[in-house]
């Protein structure tokens, strides 16, 4: 291991930093400004251990993976170091920037040489195979050839490359001070704002992502272009660009104009990658009108399109999201992905405007729409998330659940994207602004803003008890905690006094003092389990209940009912909840213990449909049940793990949403 390294590509010393992938430029018009580099730091605890699986794990064995599915060969094949034909889907290289993301961050977060040695022999991999203009799209270099660059951008996905290819660059540069990358990056730049604009080609990609990208390398370089070409392409989509190659405009969000639109629509992935980047561009213009629609857009998305745990995208078919309250339990898609841009999107509208519900939001995607896609181990991946797992599901196709989590896909977007998330994790729990801490994230860990630097010290999401104890501080400042909106009461004391300031839920409770070095904040929160039921809309989880403890969404899994089947249970929602910390499970975890019942057995009949009204005579249909519900209901107790925890040891039933009595 080793704490700086020379760098090849500048021949000066490289020192490693926890960087942040979002930092608004002086001139953003912001709210709150991410911690300086290095400021914010995860040290122990529950994500502590995830991050670092990630990294000795997950991270240096993807080198393998990537090798293994032919993304470096496709490399190899467009720098002419080797003959042959690409290999996998169009959007190879994506992947390959992604993990160069979660590399470089992580080389910030755990600095050792072995990820150098990865990063720099890649970076010059693909230095070799850019085209002199700056052109750099490796599978259409080398399949798609003849047909020439840019001919099927609904599909193509060369801008899509190229913002993933920014956003490695910018870490690079950032995270570890190599910047062999990101002259990669400013030469393929250029050559996109040489060839697209008003007044040269009018056009978009299928596939948002560029213009996250683009504004952070504006970010990096202070080259205006890049932001002005951002802008473009946020404000030319949804003017029927795409459907002039014959694309149905809804999946690609190119139905109307971002500036109209009052909510999200199309594919989940494409449709939250672009309210991140119009974000970033919002920011930057100091568009407050843009800033405010982009609000709109998610509060639509999380009052209508949203699963309780957050994920996003409802339809299997095209990935998309569905009509308002369209959220299927066993047929939801939330694909991870999607997970991972509402984060990104999420804390961009936290940074603009100081908002708590996008730090609310982001504390519910992280724990149960983005958690749920890796194993604990760390290098096994869901690439879709349903909330319930029939028995004798039938892995149809390589994304079903019922595989188990996998360690590789041939659609590999997900398992770099988590990757990336979790070396970068320690960037988004906290922030500063005119001299005051913001925590909006509970970790253990270490922050430093402006005026003081606090060490966060808790046993969450287990228990709602977070000690902040005071490292530094320079005059008055104050301390904003984040109140969530599951919780219903918090105290809070100061060296053990009680503060009265104001803990409503979804709120930031304020302390302004002149703090001292040795100061303790406690914060108290309310974990009390809840049972939550659906909007009536949501018809498919009418008549049922979901399980809620502090930010956690909970499950039912076959592995704790062996006497009952999970498709039959009934709760009984009115008895007592009880809870149990079990030390022996999953690294440490709380249950929660319901009371329900759930039929004996079974009679098979030659229709699975009965009389419901009271009073009808008959038998119906030959060999049906005329007489109500099935037979022999046995009291039971249900005992349910947090909902990310579920086919960690063995594949099978599972159900969120539980029908109650």
């Amino acid at each position: 291991m080793t704490a700086t390294s020379p760098s090849p590509a500048t021949g000066v010393t490289t020192a490693p930093h926890r960087a942040s992938p979002v930092l608004p430029s002086d001139h953003a018009r912001v709210e709150l400004h991410p911690l300086a580099p290095s400021a914010a730091q995860i040290t122990d605890g529950f994500w502590s251990v995830r991050q670092e699986r990630n990294g000795r794990d997950a991270i240096r064995s993807a080198y393998h993976r990537l090798e293994e599915a032919g993304n470096f060969d496709n490399l190899r094949l467009a720098a002419g170091l080797k003959s042959g034909e690409a290999i996998g889907p169009i959007f190879m290289d994506s992947d390959v920037y992604k993990w160069l993301e979660a590399l470089a961050f992580e080389y910030g977060r755990a600095p050792a040489e072995d990820l150098l040695t990865m990063q720099r022999e890649i970076t010059e991999l693909i230095a070799a195979a850019q085209a002199d203009d700056g052109y750099l799209d490796s599978v259409q270099q080398v399949r798609h050839a003849a047909e020439g660059r840019y001919v099927q951008l609904p599909w193509s996905h060369e801008h899509y490359c190229a913002g993933h290819l920014f956003q490695a660059a910018v870490a690079q540069v950032r995270a570890t001070g190599d910047r062999g990358l990101l002259d990669v990056a400013v030469k393929l730049a250029d050559h996109l704002v040489a060839t697209f604009g008003e007044d040269k080609r009018h056009d978009v990609d299928g596939h948002p992502v560029v213009e996250m990208g683009l504004v952070e390398l504006y970010r990096e370089t202070d080259n205006r272009d890049y932001l002005e070409l951002a802008r473009y392409f946020t404000d030319a989509r949804g003017h029927g660009l795409l459907e002039k190659y014959g694309a149905e405009p809804t999946y690609f969000s190119d139905r109307i104009p971002v500036r109209e639109a009052t909510t999200v629509e199309g594919h989940a992935v494409r449709a939250v990658y672009l309210g991140a980047g119009a974000t970033d561009v919002a920011i930057e213009l100091g568009d407050d009108s843009l800033v405010e629609t982009l609000e709109r857009q998610f509060a639509s998305m999380m009052s209508s399109k949203a699963f309780i745990t957050g994920g996003l995208g409802s339809r299997w078919d095209r990935e998309a999201f569905g009509d308002p309250y369209e959220l299927p339990t066993d047929r939801g898609y939330a694909e991870t992905c999607a997970a991972i841009g509402g984060v990104q999107w999420a804390w961009r509208l936290l940074l603009a405007t100081g908002k708590p519900v996008y730090a609310d939001a982001m504390e519910r995607l992280l724990y149960n729409a983005f958690l749920p896609g890796v194993s604990l181990s760390g290098t096994e991946y869901f690439y879709v998330n349903p909330l319930q797992l029939r028995a004798d599901a039938h892995a149809d196709e390589n994304r079903s659940p019922a595989h188990g989590r996998r360690g590789w896909f041939d659609c590999a977007c997900c398992p770099p994207n988590i990757m990336r998330t979790f070396a970068s994790l320690d960037a988004y729990l906290a922030t500063r602004s005119d001299g005051n801490l913001q925590l909006h994230q509970y970790a253990n860990g270490s922050f430093a803003g402006d005026n003081g630097a606090v060490r966060v010290s808790t046993d969450y999401p287990w228990s709602g008890s977070i000690a902040v104890e005071i490292l530094e501080s320079t005059g008055t400042w104050s301390l904003d905690l984040r109140i969530p909106a599951w919780s219903d009461s918090a105290t809070l004391t100061v060296n053990g006094e009680s503060v009265d300031v104001e803990t409503t839920p979804s709120s930031y409770a304020r302390i302004t003092r002149e703090f001292s070095a040795g100061d303790v904040v406690v914060l108290e929160l309310d974990t009390t389990v809840r049972l939550y039921s659906a909007d009536s809309r949501i018809d498919a989880s009418r008549g049922q209940v979901a399980v809620e403890r502090g930010p956690l969404v909970y499950a039912l899994e076959h592995v704790d009912a062996p006497d009952v089947a999970v498709d039959d249970v009934l709760v009984d929602a009115d008895a007592t909840i009880g809870t149990t910390a079990r030390d022996d499970l999953f690294g440490g975890i709380v249950t929660v213990d319901l009371q329900g019942s759930a039929p004996s057995s079974h009679a098979d009949t030659a229709w699975p449909y009965r009389r419901s009204r009271a009073g009808d005579e008959g038998e119906g249909y030959p060999g049906a049940n005329p007489t109500g519900g099935p037979p022999h209901p046995q009291s039971v107790t249900l005992t349910t793990i947090p909902y990310y925890a579920w086919a960690n040891r063995e594949i099978g039933p599972m159900r969120v949403w539980l029908p109650s009595r």
